[in-house]
């Protein structure tokens, strides 16, 4: 006769790589919402981005409803 064994392992550690993961995407969606002023799009479209300000209109209400002043 042959017997069965169940092995149970529990992982209750989230890996340090996924954390730090969600923290950058964390600070990079702060910094769009909260304070990007064109700087994301100047990198494209140079001292015109600074001026149509795509992003900060964009996520405006947004920005408004966290409580970020924009005007």
């Amino acid at each position: 006769m042959s017997q069965t064994r169940q092995i149970n392992v529990a992982k209750t550690d989230v890996p340090k790589l996924a954390i730090m993961a969600l923290a950058i995407i964390f600070a990079a969606g702060l910094f769009v919402v909260g304070f990007d002023q064109g700087h994301i799009f100047s990198l494209v479209y140079g001292d015109q981005a600074f001026t149509d300000l795509y992003i900060h209109e964009l996520t405006h209400d947004m920005r408004h409803a966290a409580g970020f002043p924009c005007h």
